[in-house]
């Protein structure tokens, strides 16, 4: 009798066990079958990162209107696994952007990482040689935390009002980058816009929404290939 008791007692904890396990399962099928097919695709997403100031952070124009969103745009029609993370801040120099870039390297997944910083430090007549000290540090810090990243720098000048001396040393550190730390390179951000009052706002300095397309179009020339690959 007592072994019986044993057996049956057996047969429940067996039964108890097999049961939970195969709720697990179908619990486990059904989190997974719930979860919308658009957050299933934004996982597989690569990330390019704008870190830059405030022509990356579109200042003056609509959030979906910085030239970021409008890359976003790009990306989206031609149905391509990218997301576009815009890290840019207003008034932002290289300076200040060197010491917020370990938390955003930490806080962000970066498949493609557009540098877009240098334009305030000309802009306040600063040294080129630290502007370029400065981006090339925050260059060695992506490639540290994301080896396999892809960098983009965001070429800038000077209006000429800055001196023909200052304009030509700083106009000159973009390339030298480009050769130094074999990055890729938008040679001139503001290409056919900076300067052009009908694309800027009233300040001068930022696209308005017309700007903002073609400082997209700029961009895309040099990111196209590469999220083509």
């Amino acid at each position: 009798m007592l072994k019986s008791i044993h057996l049956l007692t057996l047969f429940l904890i067996i039964f108890l066990i097999s049961c939970t396990t195969s709720e697990t399962e179908k619990t486990s099928e059904k989190t997974q079958s719930e979860i919308p097919a658009d957050e299933k695709a934004n996982a597989k997403k690569k990330i390019i990162l704008f870190f830059g100031n405030s022509l990356s952070a579109g200042y003056g124009v609509e959030a979906d209107e910085s030239f970021p969103a409008l890359i976003q745009v790009r990306i989206d029609s031609l149905n391509l696994p990218y997301t576009v993370v815009n890290a840019g801040v207003s008034g932002e120099t290289t300076a200040t952007g060197l010491s917020r870039i370990d938390w955003i390297l930490e806080n962000e997944n970066v498949d493609i990482f557009v540098l877009e910083l240098g334009a305030n430090d000309g802009l306040r007549g600063l040294p080129p040689a630290e502007t370029k000290k400065n981006l090339i540090s925050m260059i060695d810090r992506v490639r540290k935390a994301f080896p396999e990243a892809t960098i983009l720098l965001a070429g800038m000048m000077v209006p000429p009002s800055m001196g023909q001396d200052y304009g030509a040393k700083y106009n000159a550190i973009y390339g030298q980058i480009q050769k130094e730390k074999n990055v890729e390179l938008i040679p001139f951000l503001l290409k056919d816009v900076g300067g052009v009052d009908s694309l800027n706002q009233d300040d001068g300095i930022h696209p308005n929404p017309a700007g903002a397309k073609i400082v997209a179009e700029n961009v895309w020339e040099v990111l196209g290939p590469l999220v083509r690959e």
